[in-house]
């Protein structure tokens, strides 16, 4: 896996509990990122919410990475309810300013890392088929998540699901 470029790594804090203030950056950051439907952008802020209303008894947990003020990416993740061992990867995103720096790669180690800690064993992502998310769909290929389904015409006539794993 590729490490973080120095000058990101430098400067990045990475914390692990939401802050009041992270509704509005998650917005922002999707927003930059250019590929995220506003109603997708509503369901990511939902999360970061509900984290910050429950606590601990949330089943939402993230990693974010923070140069001073600036939300530089997050990732969510979850344990599959009724499963044993089995999480999801809700969200990953970097801001457009800061992709290719191994910032995404880091966010998803940490994330892997705090899945196995917590017992999981294998992480499924879901995502689009969209062309303009062909470059997540190569980076969960670089970083050993292989794709396991696809579900036609799932988000839209021209828009399949696609499923990514990873045991771990």
């Amino acid at each position: 896996m590729p490490k973080i470029d120095k000058v990101i790594a430098d400067k990045v804090v990475f914390r692990i509990e939401p802050a009041a203030e992270d509704p509005c950056r998650v917005r922002r950051l999707l927003e930059t990122t250019g590929v995220f439907y506003p109603h997708e952008i509503d369901v990511a802020v939902e999360l970061v919410d509900d984290r910050l209303l429950k606590g601990g008894a949330s089943e939402y947990y993230f990693v974010f990475a923070q140069k001073c003020a600036d939300t530089l990416g997050y990732v969510c993740h979850g344990p599959i309810t009724m499963t044993e061992g089995r999480y999801d990867l809700y969200w990953i995103a970097v801001r457009k300013d800061a992709q290719g720096t191994g910032l995404g790669g880091e966010l998803l180690r940490r994330a892997e890392e705090d899945i196995l800690a917590q017992g999981g064993r294998i992480i499924y992502v879901e995502t689009s088929s969209r062309d303009v998310y062909l470059p997540t769909r190569k980076f969960y290929l670089r970083h050993g998540y292989l794709e396991v389904a696809r579900v036609p015409r799932f988000y839209g006539d021209d828009d399949d699901k696609l499923i990514y794993m990873k045991d771990i």
